[in-house]
This record gives C-alpha cells, structure tokens and sequence, in this order.
C-alpha cells in the first residue's frame, strides 16, 4: 500500500493515529469499517474513534496495540485514497482513553479523564468568550447612520432594553472555564450544610459547602484544586434531589 502523498508529521510518536480529510457523506458504521480493514493490516487496532458532530467529521483515531504498529501504518497509509479521498495521518497529541487504560491502574486513567475533560471545557470557554466578543462589537456604520438613527432626547429611551441580542452577550454558564469553585443551582429548600456535604465530600479535595443566607436554592462549594471540581461536577451535574427529585445545575463559578 504505497503512500500517495507525503503528509507532515507534526507530533513524536506513540501508539494512537490521528487520520483526518476523511469523506464526510459516508455514514459513520461504513467508515469505521473501512478504517478497521486499512489499519488492522499493520497491528492490533484496541480501539477506533469517529464521530459525526460538526467539528469532529472527517477526522478519527486509531489506537494500536504498540507504537511500531502505529509507526508502520503512517508509513505505509499516508496519503492512500479511502473514498476518493487522501487520508492525512499524523500521531495524537495525546494518549487515548484504551492507552491509558490498558497501560495505567485506576488512578492514572481517572486522572487522565480529568484532564481530558477540563481541557475540552477550556476550549469550550475559550470559544464561548470568542464568540461573545464579537457578537459585543459594534457594525460599522457612518456619521449619517448614526444621525439618522439616534433618538431625539435620551429619556424617550429609557428604561427599554436593547433588541440588539449581542448588547448583553455573556458567556453562558455551561461554557466557564474550570476552577475550583462550583456553583450549584436549583436546590432544594431543605437541603443544608450537612446535606450537601454528604453528596460533594466524597470528591477529592472538599473543602466546604458555602450557602447565600438571602438566596435560597443555590450553593457555592469548594475544593483544594479543579481536579476534585471537575470530578464533582461531571458526577453531580443533573442530580435528583428532593422529593421531586428536581436536577441540579452544576456549573463553576463565573470569575
């Protein structure tokens, strides 16, 4: 299988391939199909990634059993035609799930599941803020525009809200970035201190539960670091409590 085109290689080597300029319009199941024959001549594939989200189309990753069968396959498939199209291949960033899983213990994979899932809320935030700056800036318009459109006395217009939505464009709180600081929302009115601490203490590095003496149903409850944050968050986030067993809304505290 000799390679078409000479793809750059931009990462050191390891055992998970990173392969992207995949055809789009082929369904999911007959992909990784076709993946699973291609690589599977060059050692054993534990695992194989691909998804059909809108950012993620186009791309997979193959997870060898050792680095040499990696190594071996962006040799011999870099460039090869999958769909009448050439596939790009270079080695993953970072190590894959069923890597660290089969090569690690508990620990170390739950560690690595961690970082994985706050640096994937990071970029969420990151993106969000982007967003949000530029829905904040204003058109460009000119000195007759602005004439035109400019009320006649300020007070005509006050206390009217703006129906330009990106005047008060925030980033939403699903998209904060991670700290140690969570913030918990539509509690139930009977639930304490005490409560609350029997839910969020079991994660790594509790330090306290905060409740707001003038608001009722909402929490603050910190930790020693963001990796027990983000433990609790991901377990807790749409939890039933109460005798409704209404979900809780777990963010991290907008700073």
């Amino acid at each position: 299988m000799a390679a078409a085109v000479q793809g750059g290689i931009t990462q050191p080597p390891n055992s998970t391939v990173y392969v992207k300029n995949l055809e789009e319009s082929i369904k999911l199941p007959d992909l990784k199909e076709a993946l699973t024959e291609i690589f599977s001549e060059y050692g054993t594939v534990i695992d194989l990634v691909a998804k059909k989200n809108l950012k993620a189309k186009g791309q997979a990753f193959v997870v060898f059993e050792d680095v040499e069968a990696a190594e071996r396959a962006i040799k011999e498939v870099q460039g090869f035609e999958l769909f009448e199209k050439p596939m790009l291949l270079d080695y993953a960033k970072t190590r894959s799930d069923a890597t660290v899983q089969r090569e690690g213990d508990d620990e170390e994979y739950e560690q690595h599941k961690r970082r994985r899932l706050a640096e994937k809320e990071r970029k969420q935030a990151h993106q969000a803020a982007e967003e949000a700056k530029r829905l904040k800036r204003p058109a460009v318009s000119t000195a007759a525009d602005t004439a035109a459109t400019r009320p006649a006395k300020a007070a005509r217009g006050a206390g009217l809200k703006s129906s330009n939505p990106a005047a008060g464009a925030v980033v939403p709180d699903e998209y904060l970035p991670p700290n140690k600081i969570l913030f918990v929302q539509n509690l139930p009115e009977d639930y304490d201190v005490d409560g609350l601490t029997q839910i969020f203490g079991r994660f790594e590095g509790f330090r306290e539960v905060r409740l707001v003496p003038s608001r009722k149903g909402i929490a603050f409850v910190e930790y020693e670091a963001e990796a027990g944050a983000i433990s609790a968050k991901e377990s807790t986030s749409g939890m039933g409590l109460g005798a409704e067993s209404k979900p809780i809304k777990v963010t991290y505290q907008r700073q």
